[in-house]
C-alpha cells in the first residue's frame, strides 16, 4: 500500500522506491527530509494551480535535486545542480526513461536555483522549483493550508532547518567557488566562507581580451 502525506500519494513503483533508497543512502537525514518535502510542496502547488504532471518524474526531480551536495555525488568542476541533474538522467536511462522525459527532469534539477524561468516551463520543471522555493525561501508558504503544512512537517521534520541547510549548501560548494558566479549560492559563500570574493559580471566584460 502506497504512503500518503497531506493527501498526496508518494509514488510507489519499483523505480520510485529505488530513488528513495538511493537518496536515503547517499544524503543526510536533513537532505532526505528536505527532498521529500520538496516533492510534497510541489505536488500541492501543482494541485492548487490545476497542473497536469507526471508524479514519478516530479518525484525523481525532487529527490535528486540536491544530490550534488552529497559526498558521493558532488564534483568540483561544475555547479552542484548539474551533479544532481546528471545523476537523475543516468538513473532514468537505467529505468528505460529516455529522451524528452529524462531531459525534463534534468532541466528541473539544473534550473531549481534559477528564479522565475522554470515557472514558465513544463509542469515538472516548474513544480520542483515551487517545492524548493517553498521549503527553503518560504515563497508560497500561504498557498498551502495550515493543515497541509502540519502534515508534511510531521512526516518530514525541519528542526533548525534554516541554519542546517545553509551549512549543507556551504559544505557542498565551498570547494568550487567559481561555479557560483551569477547564481544565488554566491550569497552563501559570501556569508560563510572567509575570504570568498564573488565574481563581478561587469568586471568580466571590462577585463576581457576584447580591445573595446
Amino acid at each position: 500500500m502506497s504512503e500518503s502525506i497531506a493527501d498526496v500519494r508518494i509514488p510507489d513503483s519499483a523505480m520510485a522506491r529505488e530513488a528513495t533508497e538511493l537518496v536515503r543512502e547517499a544524503a543526510s537525514q536533513l537532505l532526505f527530509d528536505h527532498s521529500r518535502r520538496v516533492f510534497l510542496w510541489g505536488a500541492l502547488r501543482g494541485r492548487e494551480e490545476g497542473l497536469r504532471y507526471d508524479p514519478e518524474l516530479l518525484y525523481v526531480g525532487a529527490m535528486f535535486h540536491d544530490l550534488g551536495l552529497t559526498e558521493r555525488y558532488r564534483r568540483t568542476d561544475q555547479r552542484f545542480e548539474i551533479d544532481g541533474a546528471d545523476e537523475a538522467r543516468r538513473f532514468l536511462h537505467a529505468h528505460g526513461i529516455t529522451d524528452e522525459e529524462a531531459d525534463r527532469v534534468w532541466t528541473a534539477i539544473a534550473l531549481h536555483t534559477t528564479p522565475e524561468i522554470p515557472l514558465h516551463m513544463a509542469p515538472e520543471i516548474a513544480l520542483v522549483t515551487r517545492g524548493v522555493e517553498l521549503d527553503v525561501l518560504g515563497i508560497g508558504y500561504h498557498a498551502v493550508s495550515d493543515e497541509q503544512r502540519a502534515a508534511v512537517v510531521a512526516a518530514h521534520p525541519r528542526s533548525d532547518f534554516k541554519k542546517l541547510i545553509l551549512a549543507a549548501f556551504t559544505d557542498g560548494i565551498k570547494d568550487r567557488p567559481d561555479t557560483t558566479f551569477g547564481n544565488v549560492k554566491a550569497d552563501v559563500l559570501a556569508r560563510f566562507v572567509p575570504g570568498f570574493e564573488r565574481g563581478d559580471f561587469v568586471d568580466v566584460i571590462l577585463d576581457s581580451d576584447w580591445p573595446e
